[in-house]
């Protein structure tokens, strides 16, 4: 009795009821006899697309910024990297590299400005954070406009200036990592490459936190006088915390862009933090504090609940709610993890 008890504290009660919530809709899908392999084959899509998205909270979190709200910053430098490959007409894996390649100097660049204007505003973060990441969102609607590309399949067919609202990526690096190394297991498709690719990210960011810089970032975030009386410097700290989480949105957008096979502009990257904060706290993560796991964790449950609850309704309301569910589904979770705060313990 005592095992179960440390396990139910250890799981957590919110947790526990999203997992039995997840269960009983694979239940019903089966019941309902809704192709298991396309529904269990997009759960590892969704997973993989948006995780490292979920990981850019990590270091956000742990350097004592909090959630960072502000990733439209990293996902604008990461769409410009992308554009740029997109203009220059490359395909396959140079175009995916080089993407990587323009659109991490970018983010680094950016997420040492917005670092230093975090360090000004102590205890704002997250609001703060909200108010800048519409800003550039908005600022970008009008470079998107302006910006000097001439690649016809980017531009207006209309005039020949200003960049589509949606671009495809299909001829250039569309499903670059999903198909690579992909094989079968029965009717589900694995991901392999994606996979990888997350799994290479999520062990990068393990390995930085057990690092002398990455321990001396958790001590400033969690305990800011005791990590100064030890000589480290606090706001350096959060300086570095906010350029890996910058950067880690810029590389996110990337790997869900070439998953998804389009680029999304203007308001597109507005929303992006409130599913990844979302995620992060379901999986257990607080405040104060964040792991691999609760990355994990929260991403597989938040894209699983998405993916398995839209054709289980469809069936059972007979009829096509789909956009009314996914927006319901999304925004009820994520209403429920930020109001919750995640797992204190």
């Amino acid at each position: 009795m005592t095992a179960v008890k440390d396990l139910y504290k250890k799981i957590g009660f919110p947790r526990l009821i999203i997992t039995l919530f997840l269960v009983v809709l694979l239940v019903l899908s089966y019941t309902l006899k809704i192709e298991q392999g396309g529904l269990w084959t997009s759960i590892l899509e969704r997973f993989g697309m948006n995780a490292i998205m979920v990981l850019a909270m990590v270091p956000a979190i742990q350097s004592g910024t909090g959630i960072n709200f502000n990733l439209a910053l990293g996902v604008v430098m990461g769409l410009i990297g992308a554009l740029v490959a997109l203009e220059l007409n490359l395909t396959g894996w140079i175009c995916f590299f080089v993407a990587l390649a323009i659109a991490i100097p970018l983010a680094i660049i950016a997420g040492w400005l917005y670092g230093k204007m975090l360090n000004r505003v102590k205890g704002q973060e997250m609001t703060v954070g909200n108010y800048v990441g519409f800003s550039v969102v908005s600022f970008m609607c009008i470079i998107w406009l302006i910006a000097p590309f001439k690649n016809e399949s980017l531009v207006w067919a209309m005039g020949g200036t200003g960049l589509r609202t949606t671009l495809t990526m299909e001829d250039s690096m569309a499903r670059i990592l999903n198909d690579a190394l992909a094989f079968n297991i029965g009717s589900v498709r694995i991901p392999t490459g994606l996979l990888l690719f997350v799994a290479i990210c999520t062990g990068l960011m393990y390995f930085f936190l057990r690092t002398k810089s990455g321990n001396s970032l958790s001590v400033a975030g969690s305990n800011a006088n005791f990590a100064r009386s030890n000589g480290i410097n606090v706001d350096r700290q959060r300086l570095i915390g906010t350029i890996i989480s910058t950067v880690c949105a810029a590389i996110g957008i990337i790997v869900y862009s070439q998953s998804f096979g389009f680029l999304q502009l203007y308001t597109a990257p507005l929303y992006v933090a409130l599913p990844a904060a979302a995620a992060i706290l379901i999986g257990g993560a607080s405040m104060q504090k964040a792991k691999i796991i609760h990355v994990i964790i929260g991403t597989f449950l938040f894209q699983s609940l998405l993916v398995v609850a839209l054709p289980v309704v469809n069936i059972v309301s007979e009829g096509s709610m789909a956009e009314i569910v996914r927006i319901v589904v999304s925004n009820g979770i994520i209403v429920y993890a930020l109001t919750r705060g995640g797992d204190e313990s």
